[in-house]
């Protein structure tokens, strides 16, 4: 056992239960973007390490579903930065009395904390998690965690000479039930193998409430970069891809000519060693439909089909996380609102294991290889 070794595991629980108590007002990874958490986050009972961390920029709200996670994998948050009294404000109320760090220096430069998350404006998170890993922390980013080629090829060789991680909340798939479920059924066998994942993942725009890097493709990446990671992820896990390419891929702005820049809807296809997809997002949720967004998925194999729909089953069930499997048995349907969640867990563990379990490092940078890829070179979608 190592030193660093010895140091996560001396540290008591007690030392990081701050603001435990506090009133839930964080942000559910698996439910969109509106502050609807209802219960505190804790260490679960799997969790095996208790390992300091630090969040640094809370420009989005998938932050609350990212450090929720980390606290129940049996992280312990010491310290967090902002410098918006706003969302300083929204942080302490669910988090209680966390100490605030002046800057974001003291927050690397404290060797007492293992690890970073940060959900900062997009085209800054590939900058910091380099920093975080030059300064011998590993770092957990929201999507898109790198808005361009170069910055990908700057982590890439970050992470070679460093030896640390840079990981990336893909929370339509390690956040949501459903897709815990069905990512467990594919390797599992239930379908055989996996031929094409179909992604189709619709937002609501929420005009008033975004800020300004949210229209603005330089600053977010792009739709596909952005929204479509989530896509490509999956893609890259569920049909065990290890390189991949993008065949074809195109976006548009169909109904926001105040921000002719900005993206709207956006397509690609997909073309891997393990299997092919197709990918459509957009901004297009109606007023009318109960949740922020109707996310499907549906992989086919040569045993059968699965079809998930994560949170909404319009005109149908209630709630979310519903699964669909046809196979040679007949038909099924699983009800996976109880499935646990187990990244959190797996992260710290791997943090101080030096596993990768919760993820593969070279299957997030693929997944974001294809979104860059298929940003740059779309066509226009008219």
């Amino acid at each position: 056992m190592t030193s660093n070794r010895r140091d996560l595991l001396g540290l008591g629980l007690s030392a990081g239960l701050v603001g435990f108590a506090a009133e839930a007002f964080g942000q559910s990874a698996t439910r969109g973007d509106a502050p609807i958490e209802g219960a505190v986050a804790r260490p679960a009972p799997e969790a095996k390490y208790r390992v300091p961390f630090a969040v640094i920029g809370l420009d989005h709200n998938h932050i609350y579903g990212i450090t929720d996670a980390v606290i129940r994998g049996g992280g312990v948050l010491t310290a967090f930065h902002a410098t918006d009294p706003g969302q300083i404000a929204m942080f302490r109320k669910r988090y209680g009395d966390v100490k605030l760090a002046r800057s974001e220096d003291e927050i690397i430069e404290d060797r007492k904390i293992k690890l970073v998350c940060s959900a900062a404006v997009p085209s800054l998170r590939a900058p910091l998690g380099i920093r975080v890993m030059r300064a011998g922390k590993d770092y957990l980013s929201d999507k898109a965690a790198v808005t361009t080629l170069q910055q990908l090829a700057d982590v890439r060789r970050a992470i070679k000479e460093t030896g640390r991680k840079f990981a990336v909340m893909y929370s339509e798939r390690l956040e949501v039930p459903a897709a815990v479920m069905a990512g467990q059924l594919v390797h599992d066998g239930a379908i055989g193998r996996v031929i094409q994942t179909i992604n189709i993942a619709p937002h609501r725009l929420a005009a008033p409430s975004r800020p300004d890097w949210f229209w603005d493709p330089a600053r977010n990446g792009g739709i596909l970069t952005d929204v479509g990671s989530h896509q490509a992820d999956q893609f890259v896990y569920l049909t065990g891809s290890k390189t991949a390419k993008v065949v074809a891929s195109q976006t548009g702005n169909f109904g926001n000519p105040d921000h002719p820049k900005f993206q709207d809807f956006g397509d690609m296809v997909l073309h891997g060693d393990g299997g092919v997809g197709y990918v459509r997002v957009d901004w297009f949720t109606p007023d009318g439909l109960p949740t922020w967004g109707d996310g499907r998925l549906f992989i086919l194999g040569t045993e059968g089909y699965i079809e998930l729909r994560k949170y909404v089953d319009i005109q149908g069930r209630p709630g979310g996380n519903h699964l669909f499997l046809a196979d040679k048995k007949g038909t099924r349907y699983l009800d996976c609102s109880k499935v646990p969640l187990p990244f959190g867990p797996q992260f710290v563990t791997d943090i101080v294991e030096r596993t990768s379990v919760a993820q593969d490092q070279e299957g997030a940078l693929l997944a974001a290889e294809l979104v860059l890829t298929a940003t740059e070179h779309a066509t226009s979608a008219t």
